[in-house]
């Protein structure tokens, strides 16, 4: 029996401009809240840890709830944007995120804190799930793998570059202030969903009810599900690596703060090129598939490396195959988030709702392994933890690839 996925009007190459690069933008300042939610105020810990009187466990459980609620809250906003549209949600959620992020800038306790981060967490996380639902509406195949090569490097690089300017912000802020900085970017996000978000679902291709049965359909979609777990575990190799980073260069290789930035510069530019490069590959046509056949062996050697080169001589060197990391890591992930989409294109909200909980509950889970590990004096650990889990994500895309050449006609859209 074929598991190919119900047909849906093809979009082809003259409507690909259908997407827009102003809605693009849009869409990438919307999807970009929660990545910037997770790492804008983690240098402010010691302050709320201090005015709050509390222990740094605690202030580590209000990031911990952040990443439970995100994880969770894209299963729910999918499903409902696919029966009540796309506009309505995202303004209701972008409604609540503006509330909570006030009380979570103005929260009196540690327990009101993490209460409110997971409010706001729930509710943010249907920025990013309704905004790939968006492009999915708009344009798929080469196109698509596009537009989600954009949003993902957005995703990718926002994590990479958030800790710098709250480091700033709170040598001269208080961290309510550096919390109502995100507060105000929420805001901002509301307002534009509002005048400038159009609805993309059409009336008559949404769901008679709320679906959540949904998300089981498209889990049970061989294709899909690899293409999916190969997208988590490949974030989850970033998200170890930037969990682990601050230990591996500041303590173990005794890099100054600024060189630390500028290694973490060096990684966001990498990931820069890699969506450059990606979506370059797609408008010629390269198919998605075969971009991450090649890319993927590259995560496993950079990683690998990550771990060889710290026990050398000159582990400073350990930058190179951290940067090329980046690169790769990024270019397998937009095509990923492409070939799933393609295979989940007759419900993009619940097969966009799957992704987001692959990529951060994955995340969730491999970051405190690679953080477990900040004793012992050494990158290897971390660096085992990375290599690991790059071989799982490309033993998931093998499989994928082999249940795909029995069944060719789900990727019909890149033929």
């Amino acid at each position: 029996m074929t598991l190919a996925c119900p047909a849906r009007p093809e979009i082809g190459q003259d409507q690909e401009s259908e997407v827009g690069l102003r809605l693009l933008v849009l869409l990438a300042f919307i999807a970009a809240a929660s990545p910037l939610a997770i790492d804008l105020y983690l240098a402010s810990f010691p302050g709320i840890q201090r005015d709050l009187a509390t222990t740094p466990t605690m202030v580590q459980l209000t990031l911990t709830a952040y990443l439970v609620g995100v994880s969770i809250g894209q299963p729910v906003w999918g499903p409902l944007s696919e029966r009540y549209g796309r506009r309505r949600p995202l303004i209701l959620s972008n409604t609540i995120t503006v509330a909570s992020s006030g009380l979570v800038a103005l929260a009196p306790t540690i327990d009101v804190l993490i209460a409110a981060r997971l409010v706001q967490a729930l509710s943010a996380a249907s920025g990013m799930v309704i905004a790939r639902a968006m492009i999915a509406d708009r344009a798929h195949g080469y196109a698509g793998v596009r537009a989600l090569t954009l949003m993902m490097t957005i995703l990718g690089v926002v994590p990479v570059i958030a800790p710098t300017p709250g480091g700033v912000m709170a040598t001269f802020l208080p961290w309510r202030g550096v919390l109502a900085v995100f507060a105000a970017v929420v805001a901002a996000q509301l307002v534009v969903s509002v005048r400038w978000v159009p609805e993309t679902l059409p009336a008559v291709r949404r769901t008679t009810r709320v679906r959540y049965g949904d998300l089981g359909r498209v889990l049970g979609r061989p294709a899909y599900l690899s293409y999916g777990v190969t997208l988590g575990l490949s974030m989850a190799v970033m998200m170890a690596y930037l969990s682990g980073s601050s230990f591996i260069y500041q303590e173990v290789l005794g890099f100054t703060p600024v060189e630390y930035g500028l290694v973490f510069a060096a990684n966001a530019a990498a990931m820069i090129g890699a969506g450059l490069v990606s979506g370059r590959l797609a408008h010629r046509q390269v198919h998605p598939a075969r971009t991450a056949t090649v890319v993927l062996p590259g995560v496993v050697l950079c990683c690998s490396a990550l771990g060889l080169v710290s026990e050398t001589p000159w582990p400073a060197l350990i930058v190179v195959p951290s940067v090329l990391n980046a690169f790769c890591v990024n270019l397998v992930t937009g095509n990923c988030m492409g070939l799933a989409m393609a295979q989940a294109r007759d419900l993009p909200g619940a097969g966009s709702a799957v992704l987001g909980l692959f990529m951060f509950g994955f995340g969730a889970a491999v970051t405190p392994l690679a953080g477990a590990f900040g004793g012992v004096g050494s990158a290897v650990p971390t660096a085992v933890v990375m290599t690991l889990t790059a071989l799982t994500a490309a033993s998931a895309f093998a499989i994928g690839r082999r249940w795909v050449a029995r069944h060719p006609l789900t990727e019909a859209v890149f033929a």
